[in-house]
């Protein structure tokens, strides 16, 4: 068995663009506290997701809207949240294009693939920007749940900004054990209102509670105070979608590695017959090969015939072993469960037929 690392790195090189692969579909991106997906709501998702594409693609702008937005509900991941983010633009839905362009920038992937797209995320998230106002929120008490204008938008500590159209708006903060919290603020267009609000622990007495929160608020346009900014909880990380693309190439390798071993036995047999057949004739000329000098050269291609026979018969095994070998790898990574680990190994192994035998090339990825 034999490393080719010249093998190696063509397949290094493949591995980073299938995985680019994953992600170059990506166009427009939103908020969230979406459940975890199962691997039956992933594939769910993909339909919509591609539906969504196909209707943006033709400018059916509502129609993409509702089909990518199933798909976010199943798996709010970058690339629904900039493809969603995308379509709210063209339908000037600023304040939710602001939210899910938002979204797909803070978790742009570090691939090539898609950069490119990313200065028209940025250019339509600002232009979205700048007709909505924005709410930052910073809570005290980790894990509370968060209302702008009485509809949640996560739970504390917040990523991000909140955004909400230009005018008045109530902030509240609640959690189990503590007295709500809430602010009343105003928000310009364009501008952000950073609120605190201070969660003080519930005070039984008598069955009931008492006692209360406090909230500070800043106006439009004030500082963070270094706080992080408010916006909606980023979801749950998702099982990562099993690629088949291992499983295509290896029942293709062993499909090469069977076909190389019928071809092999074939030419065996061919060697093997005419072998025989030249055999035959000296026997039939009343010859032999044990103490007939004058059939030598006739017995020597007889002996010639027999060894490559053999060795293409070897050739044969051999490939019949490698496609076995790399059925079952296909196999096993089909039926394997679906989990990353935080180092993964990649090895291929393939027949390298030779004029001398057979021998197999290994290449790997770590």
């Amino acid at each position: 068995m034999m490393m080719n690392s010249r093998s190696l790195a063509v397949l290094l090189t493949a591995a980073t663009v299938m995985a680019a692969a994953d992600v170059a579909s990506a166009q427009p991106a939103a908020p969230q506290e979406a459940p975890a997906s199962t691997g039956d709501a992933v594939t769910r998702a993909d339909g919509f997701f591609r539906q969504g594409l196909r209707l943006y693609s033709d400018k059916k702008y509502v129609e993409a809207e509702k089909e990518l937005e199933s798909a976010w509900a199943l798996n709010p991941t970058f690339d629904v949240a900039y493809n969603l983010g995308n379509t709210k633009y063209q339908l000037k839905k600023h304040k939710e294009a602001a939210q899910y362009l938002s979204f797909a920038l803070r978790n742009w992937p570090l691939v090539k693939t898609v950069a490119k797209l990313k200065p028209t995320a940025e250019q339509r998230y600002a232009e979205s920007r700048a007709q909505v106002g924005a709410v930052a929120v910073t809570v005290e008490v980790a894990g509370a749940e968060v209302l702008v204008d009485g509809k949640a938008v996560g739970r504390a500590p917040l990523e991000g900004e909140v955004f909400v159209e230009p005018g008045e708006h109530q902030v509240e903060a609640r959690q189990v054990g503590y007295a709500p919290a809430s602010q009343t603020v105003t928000v310009a267009k364009g501008a952000t209102a950073a609120v605190t609000l201070a969660l003080a622990a519930a005070k039984s007495e008598g069955g009931t509670t008492e006692g209360g929160g406090s909230a500070v608020g800043a106006g439009a346009g004030a500082p963070l105070m270094g706080q992080p900014p408010a916006g909606p909880v980023e979801p749950q990380p998702l099982p990562e979608k099993r690629s088949w693309v291992p499983v295509i190439a290896l029942g293709a390798a062993s499909a090469v590695g069977l076909g190389v071993g019928i071809g092999m036995t074939v030419a065996s047999n061919s060697a093997n017959s005419d072998g025989r057949a030249q055999r035959d004739q000296i026997f039939a000329d009343g010859g032999g090969c044990l103490a007939s000098p004058s059939f030598a050269e006739r017995c020597a291609k007889v002996e010639r015939s027999a060894e490559r026979a053999g060795l293409l018969g070897d050739i044969a095994l051999g490939s019949y072993i490698a496609s076995g070998v790399l059925a079952a790898a296909a196999v096993t990574y089909a039926l394997w469960p679906a989990t990353r680990t935080e180092k993964s190994t990649a090895v291929l192994v393939l027949p390298e037929p030779r004029v001398d035998g057979l021998g197999f090339v290994m290449a790997g990825a770590w």
